[in-house]
């Protein structure tokens, strides 16, 4: 295949690949999702990461129908890339998108289930040794050595099954003999320990070039033993070697020649032979002992490729084992209906940052799971400010993106139906003409023609005037009932939607007050069927008491007239008597 054919992958990146890596190898790391490798070669790892994700699911990423939806996305994998145990999981991590064939789903998440099964089995001192072999083969480059010695690590913890099953297969004591040969193989170059012959020839060849380099001073140090002579300069020259090299003295007996004309001249003739003759020697040696070495890697050559592709595939599965059980993820039913339905959500950026999270159940379309109403294609979303309404709408995300990407949600159960569009809105206060086309531009397309859409829009109120947002929001709502997809719209504006389409429902949620730190009490559990309130008085009777300057207060005590002067009073008297 060529470098051209790959998304994102232009002739002057094709070049520089090939300049780098060569074709076939700059091939090989996209296939394999190996952004380092790219990014060593010269690409910044952005653009190493979206040329591996669209060769490695490319078509997932038309899913992420918004710039809000593609930022959940991006969280979503830099969280779960936390977690890797090796490099190369990290960038397999990195690269995953959503899928479109539920089959594909659901296979990838019978792997992860497996192996979050595995993770959470092991005690605390297994699951040491496991990132400790993972931390060693990182350290190692992950070459095929690495990776040989990483499965005799894990196969002698007698780790056979589930999410190391693969290595079941492979034979010990065929890798234990890879291992030792590999352990002496670097590129074309055999390391020291390999052969103790091939070492005695490399020490003498060493002290060779010595002689070569340093002629004056051996002369000076012959001389100064008191020689006189040619021949028993010759014998003197030949007990040095004995004495001060590694080089055989018969080998250097063979080197000396009989032109010379002076000392000095037969040291670097005889010097320069021996060199010569001692590479030789060195190169012949270190091919015999390669071809050996390479041979018992050949005849394990089966056992290796398993370890490699198992290993690999070991540290990617338990990276996200690991990111599963860090947030309690389950798997979540994938059907064929058109839903998303939530039971015990969770969010998982509140989750990460370590607040306390209350879980929500909800749920928009044709499902079985929890207490939400089954059957309605779009939910209208009021209440409080503040009251956690866009958290949903994100979480709602999450688990979507979770799901169609083959990965557990974080929910104690969910149903989702798979789609091709996925909108994400947040609330953009930006009150202009550009931004309402523009959003328009975003959200209304993917309602267009036969696509499977999941509309999560938040407060369309806010980017135009109030009047034209009720009727555009309408507008919006029936559409998204209409062309067959779901909806969740956030808004202010419930009271103007009315009459809602027949299969659209309208959810609150409530604050019920403020704490005794003055802080919103809010229930984050929607109440179906139930418009919820902004209770303003709450906010204003939180500023009334927490204002010490008199004028100031006497401002916000204008305010509480207006928006309910008794509201604002029992809020403040059920704080107090709560202290």
């Amino acid at each position: 295949m060529r470098l051209e054919d790959y998304w994102g992958v232009g002739p002057k990146t094709a070049a520089l690949l090939d300049d780098s890596l060569g074709t076939e190898a700059a091939v090989a790391a996209i296939e394999s999702a190996d952004s380092r490798t790219l990014v060593d070669a010269g690409l910044s790892r952005g653009r190493a990461t979206r040329i591996l994700r669209r060769a490695n699911g490319g078509d997932g990423m038309d899913v992420l129908a918004t710039e809000d939806a593609r930022a959940v996305y991006k969280d979503i994998v830099s969280l779960a890339e936390s977690y890797a145990v090796t490099d190369h999981a990290a960038d397999r991590v990195r690269v995953l998108t959503p899928l479109l064939d539920r089959d594909a789903v659901e296979a990838r998440l019978d792997r992860v289930t497996a192996a979050v099964e595995s993770w959470r089995a092991l005690d605390d001192a297994t699951r040491t040794d496991v990132l400790d072999a993972f931390e060693r083969y990182d350290d190692a480059g992950g070459t095929d050595r690495a990776a040989v010695d990483a499965a005799l690590v894990l196969r002698e913890t007698g780790l056979h099954d589930g999410v190391f099953a693969p290595l079941a297969d492979c034979d010990p004591d065929a890798l234990a003999d890879a291992a030792d040969a590999l352990q002496y193989l670097d590129g074309e170059r055999v390391t020291a320990g390999a052969d103790a012959r091939l070492d005695e020839l490399r020490d003498a060849h060493a002290d060779a070039e010595r002689l070569e380099r340093d002629t004056f001073d051996v002369l000076e140090e012959i001389r100064g033993s008191g020689v006189r002579g040619t021949e028993e300069f010759r014998e003197a020259f030949v007990a040095y070697v004995r004495e001060q090299t590694a080089i055989d003295p018969s080998r250097a007996r063979e080197a000396m020649g009989d032109g010379a004309t002076d000392a000095a001249d037969f040291l670097a003739a005889t010097a320069r032979a021996l060199e010569t003759d001692l590479a030789a020697a060195v190169e012949s040696r270190e091919d015999t002992v390669r071809t050996d070495l390479r041979e018992r890697v050949d005849a394990a050559r089966e056992d290796v490729d398993a370890a490699v592709e198992a290993v690999s595939n070991i540290a990617f599965y338990l990276s996200i084992a690991r990111f599963a059980d860090a947030f309690d993820l389950t798997r979540p039913d994938i059907v064929e209906t058109d839903t998303i339905a939530v039971v015990g959500a969770r969010n998982l950026s509140l989750r990460r940052d370590g607040v306390d999270v209350q879980p929500v159940t909800y749920g928009v379309g044709d499902h079985s799971t929890g207490d939400a109403p089954s059957g309605d294609r779009v939910t209208v979303l009021t209440g409080a400010n503040s009251g956690g309404k866009t958290t949903l709408l994100e979480t709602l995300c999450q688990v979507a993106l979770l799901a169609q990407m083959g990965l557990p949600v974080p929910a104690d159960s969910a149903e989702v139906g798979l789609v091709d569009a996925l909108v994400f809105h947040r609330r953009h206060a930006s009150f202009n003409a550009g931004v309402l086309e523009s959003t328009l531009r975003s959200v209304v397309p993917p309602l267009s023609g036969d696509r499977r859409t999941l509309m999560l829009v938040d407060e369309f109120e806010a980017i135009t005037e109030p009047g034209s947002a009720a009727d555009l929001l309408h507008g919006l709502v029936t559409l998204t009932g209409r062309e067959n997809a779901l909806g969740v719209y956030v808004t202010h504006l419930a009271d103007d939607l009315a009459p809602l389409p027949g299969n659209a429902r309208i959810d609150g949620i409530f604050a019920e007050g403020l704490t005794p730190d003055l802080e919103l009490a809010v229930d984050y559990q929607p109440r179906f069927d139930t418009v919820g309130k902004s209770t303003p008085e709450f906010i204003v009777s939180r500023l009334v008491a927490e204002t010490e300057n008199r004028e100031e207060q006497a401002a916000f005590r204008t305010l509480a007239d207006a928006v309910g002067h008794d509201a604002v009073q029992r809020t403040l008297a059920d704080a107090e008597w709560t202290q």
